[in-house]
């Protein structure tokens, strides 16, 4: 279905090819519409693309990524391909963003904010429910900070080994 969808939108579309472009300009797309720049922590973009007039956007990774979100202790999974229709403070119908409740995979359908001073942002499944969370844990600084740790965790790992060895 995402597939198709791209398809439709992809005419009048920017498309970006490439990790380094499609990074930056996802970051600077989610800038664009008062969204934090931490909310869509892909790894190895391959494409971006935008549709203005319509506002659908959509991120191809080369796989299927899980992000922990450790200042609120959510496990979100991004498909290879992530869709939605963005506008100010928003992604509707937003496609390929599943978060974990309690033992279940649940399709993230919406992500706002309502009341930028609330220092809130609200994520909507297609039932309606609801739940926010600080805009702050979703912030860019956050999720480089597990980046590197996860880094230096895999050298230290590598060390430990070769002193094994």
């Amino acid at each position: 279905m995402a597939t198709q969808q791209i398809a439709q939108h992809r005419n009048q579309a920017e498309i970006y090819q490439g990790d380094g472009i499609c990074m930056q300009k996802s970051r600077l797309l989610l800038d664009e519409i008062l969204l934090p720049r931490g909310l869509l922590p892909l790894d190895q973009i391959i494409e971006m693309g935008y549709n203005r007039i319509t506002g659908f956007v959509w991120l191809k990774q080369k796989q299927k990524k899980e992000h922990k979100f450790k200042a609120i202790g959510k496990t979100v999974s991004y498909d290879a391909e992530v869709t939605a229709f963005v506008e100010e403070r928003s992604m509707r119908r937003v496609t390929g963003v599943k978060s974990k409740e309690l033992f279940l995979w649940v399709a993230i359908s919406e992500i706002f904010v309502d009341d930028p001073s609330s220092g809130k942002i609200s994520f909507a499944i297609s039932t309606g429910i609801a739940r926010s969370f600080p805009i702050s844990a979703f912030d860019i600084q956050e999720c480089h900070e597990q980046e590197h740790k996860m880094n230096n965790k895999s050298i230290k790992d590598r060390t430990i080994q070769k002193k094994k060895m």
